[in-house]
Protein backbone atom coordinates (compact mmCIF):
# COMPACT_ATOMS: atom_id res chain seq x y z
CA UNK A 1 0.00 0.00 0.00
CA UNK A 2 1.67 2.98 -0.91
CA UNK A 3 0.11 6.90 -0.65
CA UNK A 4 -2.46 8.12 -3.75
CA UNK A 5 -0.49 7.20 -6.87
CA UNK A 6 0.56 10.15 -8.81
CA UNK A 7 -0.83 9.63 -11.87
CA UNK A 8 -5.19 8.74 -12.95
CA UNK A 9 -5.24 7.19 -16.12
CA UNK A 10 -2.75 5.67 -18.04
CA UNK A 11 -3.15 8.15 -20.39
CA UNK A 12 -3.32 11.25 -17.68
CA UNK A 13 -0.32 12.89 -19.58
CA UNK A 14 -1.82 12.96 -22.79
CA UNK A 15 -3.21 15.67 -24.33
CA UNK A 16 -6.43 16.27 -24.67
CA UNK A 17 -8.97 19.05 -26.33
CA UNK A 18 -10.43 21.45 -24.17
CA UNK A 19 -13.91 20.83 -24.90
CA UNK A 20 -16.57 20.69 -22.65
CA UNK A 21 -16.65 17.21 -21.45
CA UNK A 22 -20.27 15.20 -21.45
CA UNK A 23 -19.57 11.49 -20.94
CA UNK A 24 -17.23 10.10 -18.45
CA UNK A 25 -14.71 9.25 -20.92
CA UNK A 26 -14.28 12.97 -21.82
CA UNK A 27 -14.82 14.42 -17.91
CA UNK A 28 -11.73 11.82 -17.17
CA UNK A 29 -9.89 13.09 -19.98
CA UNK A 30 -10.42 16.87 -19.16
CA UNK A 31 -9.34 16.34 -15.90
CA UNK A 32 -6.01 14.91 -17.28
CA UNK A 33 -5.72 18.46 -18.96
CA UNK A 34 -5.92 20.31 -15.16
CA UNK A 35 -3.36 17.73 -14.83
CA UNK A 36 -1.06 18.72 -17.05
CA UNK A 37 -1.93 22.46 -16.10
CA UNK A 38 -1.18 22.44 -12.78
CA UNK A 39 2.23 20.75 -13.90
CA UNK A 40 3.22 23.77 -15.79
CA UNK A 41 3.61 25.95 -12.52
CA UNK A 42 4.45 23.00 -9.60
CA UNK A 43 7.04 20.19 -10.05
CA UNK A 44 7.32 17.23 -7.99
CA UNK A 45 3.73 16.87 -6.73
CA UNK A 46 2.05 14.59 -8.84
CA UNK A 47 0.17 12.74 -5.46
CA UNK A 48 -1.04 15.67 -3.95
CA UNK A 49 -2.59 16.86 -7.37
CA UNK A 50 -4.29 13.72 -7.54
CA UNK A 51 -5.39 14.38 -3.93
CA UNK A 52 -6.43 17.33 -4.44
CA UNK A 53 -8.66 16.61 -7.76
CA UNK A 54 -9.84 13.41 -5.72
CA UNK A 55 -11.45 15.77 -3.16
CA UNK A 56 -12.76 18.11 -5.40
CA UNK A 57 -14.71 15.14 -7.34
CA UNK A 58 -16.02 13.88 -3.45
CA UNK A 59 -17.10 17.38 -2.25
CA UNK A 60 -14.14 16.74 0.40
CA UNK A 61 -11.79 19.15 2.28
CA UNK A 62 -8.08 18.53 2.10
CA UNK A 63 -5.53 19.17 4.64
CA UNK A 64 -1.89 19.85 2.99
CA UNK A 65 1.00 19.65 4.95
CA UNK A 66 4.49 20.04 4.29
CA UNK A 67 7.75 22.17 5.53
CA UNK A 68 7.58 25.69 4.23
CA UNK A 69 8.62 26.02 0.53
CA UNK A 70 7.40 22.78 -0.71
CA UNK A 71 4.60 24.79 -3.29
CA UNK A 72 1.65 24.35 -0.92
CA UNK A 73 0.01 27.70 -1.96
CA UNK A 74 1.11 27.50 -5.42
CA UNK A 75 -0.26 24.02 -5.62
CA UNK A 76 -4.25 25.43 -4.29
CA UNK A 77 -3.78 28.42 -6.88
CA UNK A 78 -2.87 26.72 -10.20
CA UNK A 79 -5.30 23.93 -9.65
CA UNK A 80 -8.56 26.63 -9.13
CA UNK A 81 -7.04 28.43 -11.88
CA UNK A 82 -6.73 25.46 -14.40
CA UNK A 83 -10.55 24.55 -12.96
CA UNK A 84 -11.90 28.37 -13.61
CA UNK A 85 -12.95 28.45 -10.11
CA UNK A 86 -13.00 31.30 -7.82
CA UNK A 87 -10.39 31.24 -4.69
CA UNK A 88 -9.66 33.22 -1.85
CA UNK A 89 -6.66 33.40 0.43
CA UNK A 90 -6.73 33.64 3.83
CA UNK A 91 -3.67 34.03 6.45
CA UNK A 92 -4.25 32.26 9.60
CA UNK A 93 -2.22 34.44 12.47
CA UNK A 94 -2.56 34.54 15.88
CA UNK A 95 -4.64 37.67 15.83
CA UNK A 96 -7.09 36.38 13.22
CA UNK A 97 -10.85 36.84 14.60
CA UNK A 98 -13.54 34.12 13.14
CA UNK A 99 -15.27 37.17 11.72
CA UNK A 100 -12.72 37.99 9.57
CA UNK A 101 -13.37 34.16 7.76
CA UNK A 102 -17.06 33.84 8.00
CA UNK A 103 -17.97 37.61 7.64
CA UNK A 104 -19.67 39.95 10.13
CA UNK A 105 -22.73 42.89 10.44
CA UNK A 106 -21.69 46.28 9.65
CA UNK A 107 -23.57 49.20 10.49
CA UNK A 108 -24.56 51.10 7.73
CA UNK A 109 -24.62 54.48 8.88
CA UNK A 110 -26.81 56.05 5.64
CA UNK A 111 -29.52 53.09 5.92
CA UNK A 112 -29.71 53.38 9.70
CA UNK A 113 -29.38 49.28 9.98
CA UNK A 114 -26.89 46.38 9.91
CA UNK A 115 -26.04 44.33 7.02
CA UNK A 116 -23.86 41.38 6.42
CA UNK A 117 -20.49 41.55 4.94
CA UNK A 118 -19.38 38.06 3.34
CA UNK A 119 -15.72 37.10 4.74
CA UNK A 120 -13.45 35.18 2.55
CA UNK A 121 -15.26 32.11 3.13
CA UNK A 122 -17.56 32.81 0.16
CA UNK A 123 -15.78 31.72 -2.58
CA UNK A 124 -15.39 27.92 -4.54
CA UNK A 125 -11.74 27.21 -3.04
CA UNK A 126 -10.84 28.49 0.33
CA UNK A 127 -7.09 28.86 1.28
CA UNK A 128 -6.88 28.37 4.66
CA UNK A 129 -2.69 29.19 4.76
CA UNK A 130 -0.96 28.05 7.81
CA UNK A 131 -3.77 26.96 9.43
CA UNK A 132 -2.24 25.87 12.69
CA UNK A 133 -0.63 29.31 13.45
CA UNK A 134 -4.17 30.35 14.95
CA UNK A 135 -5.80 29.41 17.73
CA UNK A 136 -8.72 26.93 18.33
CA UNK A 137 -11.30 29.73 18.33
CA UNK A 138 -10.74 31.00 14.92
CA UNK A 139 -10.19 27.73 13.42
CA UNK A 140 -13.36 26.08 14.88
CA UNK A 141 -15.17 28.97 12.55
CA UNK A 142 -14.86 26.78 10.03
CA UNK A 143 -16.31 23.81 11.39
CA UNK A 144 -19.62 25.34 10.11
CA UNK A 145 -18.57 26.30 6.60
CA UNK A 146 -16.71 22.81 6.14
CA UNK A 147 -19.97 20.52 7.25
CA UNK A 148 -23.16 22.65 6.57
CA UNK A 149 -21.52 24.99 3.54
CA UNK A 150 -23.39 27.55 5.30
CA UNK A 151 -22.40 30.78 7.65
CA UNK A 152 -24.91 31.34 10.29
CA UNK A 153 -24.67 34.93 11.38
CA UNK A 154 -26.67 36.65 13.73
CA UNK A 155 -29.45 33.73 13.21
CA UNK A 156 -29.32 33.87 9.58
CA UNK A 157 -28.12 31.01 7.70
CA UNK A 158 -26.30 32.12 4.49
CA UNK A 159 -25.33 29.30 1.70
CA UNK A 160 -21.71 28.99 0.23
CA UNK A 161 -21.49 29.04 -3.24
CA UNK A 162 -21.09 25.29 -5.34
CA UNK A 163 -18.44 24.27 -5.41
CA UNK A 164 -16.97 25.02 -2.38
CA UNK A 165 -13.95 23.40 -0.53
CA UNK A 166 -11.53 24.07 2.00
CA UNK A 167 -7.73 23.46 0.62
CA UNK A 168 -6.20 24.25 4.00
CA UNK A 169 -2.02 24.40 5.39
CA UNK A 170 -0.09 23.59 7.31
CA UNK A 171 3.88 23.51 9.06
CA UNK A 172 4.17 20.79 11.04
CA UNK A 173 3.13 20.85 14.60
CA UNK A 174 6.78 20.74 15.68
CA UNK A 175 7.39 23.47 14.50
CA UNK A 176 7.38 27.20 17.11
CA UNK A 177 4.18 29.22 16.76
CA UNK A 178 1.59 26.47 15.51
CA UNK A 179 -1.74 25.33 17.72
CA UNK A 180 -2.70 21.34 17.39
CA UNK A 181 -6.14 21.67 15.28
CA UNK A 182 -9.39 20.34 17.22
CA UNK A 183 -10.06 17.09 16.67
CA UNK A 184 -13.77 17.94 15.26
CA UNK A 185 -12.51 19.99 12.59
CA UNK A 186 -9.28 17.43 11.93
CA UNK A 187 -12.33 14.96 11.54
CA UNK A 188 -14.33 17.28 8.66
CA UNK A 189 -10.93 17.08 6.64
CA UNK A 190 -11.28 14.17 3.57
CA UNK A 191 -7.86 13.76 3.04
CA UNK A 192 -4.46 14.92 4.63
CA UNK A 193 -1.86 15.13 2.30
CA UNK A 194 1.87 15.38 3.07
CA UNK A 195 4.03 17.58 0.61
CA UNK A 196 7.46 16.04 0.28
CA UNK A 197 11.08 17.91 -0.64
CA UNK A 198 10.90 16.86 -4.17
CA UNK A 199 13.45 14.81 -5.89
CA UNK A 200 16.91 16.36 -7.24
CA UNK A 201 15.88 16.30 -10.83
CA UNK A 202 12.63 18.06 -9.71
CA UNK A 203 14.15 20.90 -7.60
CA UNK A 204 16.66 20.86 -10.55
CA UNK A 205 13.86 21.81 -12.81
CA UNK A 206 12.04 24.25 -10.10
CA UNK A 207 15.43 25.99 -10.50
CA UNK A 208 15.72 25.71 -14.13
CA UNK A 209 12.28 27.38 -14.11
CA UNK A 210 12.54 30.29 -12.18
CA UNK A 211 16.04 30.72 -14.15
CA UNK A 212 14.24 31.07 -17.35
CA UNK A 213 11.87 33.58 -15.29
CA UNK A 214 9.04 31.88 -14.15
CA UNK A 215 6.87 34.46 -11.48
CA UNK A 216 4.64 31.76 -8.89
CA UNK A 217 2.49 35.20 -8.49
CA UNK A 218 1.04 35.10 -12.35
CA UNK A 219 -0.47 32.10 -13.02
CA UNK A 220 -1.47 33.03 -16.56
CA UNK A 221 2.27 34.21 -17.58
CA UNK A 222 3.27 30.69 -16.79
CA UNK A 223 1.14 29.31 -19.19
CA UNK A 224 -1.17 27.86 -16.74
CA UNK A 225 -4.67 28.09 -18.46
CA UNK A 226 -8.23 27.55 -17.41
CA UNK A 227 -9.98 23.88 -18.99
CA UNK A 228 -12.69 23.06 -16.64
CA UNK A 229 -15.50 24.71 -15.19
CA UNK A 230 -17.84 24.19 -12.33
CA UNK A 231 -20.73 23.00 -14.93
CA UNK A 232 -18.21 20.29 -15.85
CA UNK A 233 -17.10 19.65 -12.61
CA UNK A 234 -20.57 19.30 -11.30
CA UNK A 235 -21.32 16.77 -14.10
CA UNK A 236 -17.94 15.07 -12.76
CA UNK A 237 -19.07 15.00 -9.32
CA UNK A 238 -22.51 12.72 -9.79
CA UNK A 239 -20.44 10.41 -11.92
CA UNK A 240 -18.02 10.04 -9.20
CA UNK A 241 -21.15 9.61 -6.87
CA UNK A 242 -22.76 6.48 -8.75
CA UNK A 243 -19.70 4.62 -8.69
CA UNK A 244 -20.74 1.31 -7.13
CA UNK A 245 -19.29 -0.49 -4.10
CA UNK A 246 -20.09 -4.26 -3.28
CA UNK A 247 -21.25 -5.40 0.06
CA UNK A 248 -18.14 -7.23 0.32
CA UNK A 249 -16.26 -4.11 0.17
CA UNK A 250 -18.03 -1.83 2.12
CA UNK A 251 -17.75 -4.80 4.81
CA UNK A 252 -13.61 -4.34 4.45
CA UNK A 253 -14.11 -0.86 4.66
CA UNK A 254 -15.76 -1.52 7.95
CA UNK A 255 -13.31 -4.05 8.84
CA UNK A 256 -10.39 -1.59 8.66
CA UNK A 257 -11.71 0.83 10.92
CA UNK A 258 -12.70 -1.56 13.65
CA UNK A 259 -8.79 -2.99 13.41
CA UNK A 260 -7.98 0.68 14.17
CA UNK A 261 -10.00 0.42 17.31
CA UNK A 262 -9.01 -2.36 18.71
CA UNK A 263 -5.23 -1.60 17.79
CA UNK A 264 -2.87 -1.80 21.09
CA UNK A 265 -1.05 1.42 19.78
CA UNK A 266 -3.97 3.83 19.28
CA UNK A 267 -5.95 5.51 21.35
CA UNK A 268 -8.98 6.89 19.23
CA UNK A 269 -9.46 4.90 16.21
CA UNK A 270 -11.63 5.56 12.73
CA UNK A 271 -14.92 6.48 13.35
CA UNK A 272 -18.26 6.17 11.10
CA UNK A 273 -17.36 9.58 9.35
CA UNK A 274 -13.81 8.50 8.63
CA UNK A 275 -15.33 5.27 6.82
CA UNK A 276 -17.93 7.20 4.54
CA UNK A 277 -14.73 9.83 3.78
CA UNK A 278 -12.43 6.61 2.61
CA UNK A 279 -15.85 4.88 0.68
CA UNK A 280 -16.19 8.87 -1.18
CA UNK A 281 -12.51 9.17 -1.71
CA UNK A 282 -12.43 4.96 -2.94
CA UNK A 283 -15.47 6.07 -5.68
CA UNK A 284 -13.38 9.24 -6.91
CA UNK A 285 -10.17 7.45 -7.67
CA UNK A 286 -11.93 4.47 -9.17
CA UNK A 287 -13.61 6.76 -11.25
CA UNK A 288 -10.30 8.27 -12.34
CA UNK A 289 -9.02 5.06 -13.25
CA UNK A 290 -11.46 4.10 -15.34
CA UNK A 291 -13.63 1.48 -12.84
CA UNK A 292 -17.54 2.16 -12.55
CA UNK A 293 -17.02 0.04 -8.86
CA UNK A 294 -14.67 0.58 -6.30
CA UNK A 295 -12.56 -2.59 -5.39
CA UNK A 296 -9.96 -3.44 -2.73
CA UNK A 297 -7.18 -1.86 -4.23
CA UNK A 298 -8.86 1.01 -4.47
CA UNK A 299 -9.74 1.65 -0.38
CA UNK A 300 -6.18 0.53 0.11
CA UNK A 301 -5.28 3.38 -2.18
CA UNK A 302 -6.93 6.03 0.07
CA UNK A 303 -6.96 4.86 3.37
CA UNK A 304 -3.62 6.06 4.43
CA UNK A 305 -4.70 9.94 3.15
CA UNK A 306 -8.42 9.44 4.21
CA UNK A 307 -7.28 7.80 8.40
CA UNK A 308 -4.21 9.40 8.64
CA UNK A 309 -5.16 12.20 10.75
CA UNK A 310 -8.56 10.66 12.38
CA UNK A 311 -6.13 8.00 14.01
CA UNK A 312 -4.68 9.03 17.89
CA UNK A 313 -1.72 7.13 18.93
CA UNK A 314 -1.73 5.91 22.71
CA UNK A 315 1.28 8.31 24.50
CA UNK A 316 3.44 5.41 24.99
CA UNK A 317 3.46 4.38 21.50
CA UNK A 318 4.18 7.80 20.52
CA UNK A 319 6.91 8.40 22.79
CA UNK A 320 8.34 4.86 21.07
CA UNK A 321 8.65 6.89 17.74
CA UNK A 322 5.53 4.77 16.15
CA UNK A 323 4.01 6.98 13.56
CA UNK A 324 0.55 6.60 12.54
CA UNK A 325 1.01 5.72 8.59
CA UNK A 326 2.75 2.33 9.83
CA UNK A 327 -0.31 1.62 12.25
CA UNK A 328 -2.26 1.92 9.35
CA UNK A 329 -0.21 -0.13 6.92
CA UNK A 330 0.21 -3.04 9.57
CA UNK A 331 -3.68 -3.22 10.33
CA UNK A 332 -4.01 -3.18 6.37
CA UNK A 333 -1.71 -6.36 6.37
CA UNK A 334 -3.46 -8.36 8.68
CA UNK A 335 -7.55 -7.51 7.44
CA UNK A 336 -8.83 -9.86 5.48
CA UNK A 337 -9.09 -8.75 1.60
CA UNK A 338 -12.44 -9.51 0.20
CA UNK A 339 -12.36 -12.18 -2.71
Amino acid sequence: MTDIPATATPAATGAFAPSAPHSPDESRAALARVRTEVGKAVVGQDGAVTGLMIALLARGHVLLEGVPGVAKTLLVRSLSHALSLQTKRVQFTPDLMPGDVTGSLVYDAKAGEFEFREGPVFTNILLADEINRTPPKTQSALLEAMEERQVSVDGVSRPLPEPFIVAATQNPIEYEGTYTLPEAQLDRFLLKLTLDLPERDSEVEILRRHAAGFNPRDLAGAGVTPVLGARELASAQAAVASVGASPDVLAYVVDLARATRRSPSVKLGVSPRGTTALLASAKAWAWLSGYDAITPDHVQAMLLPAWRHRVQLRPEAELEGVAVDAILYSIVQQVQVPI
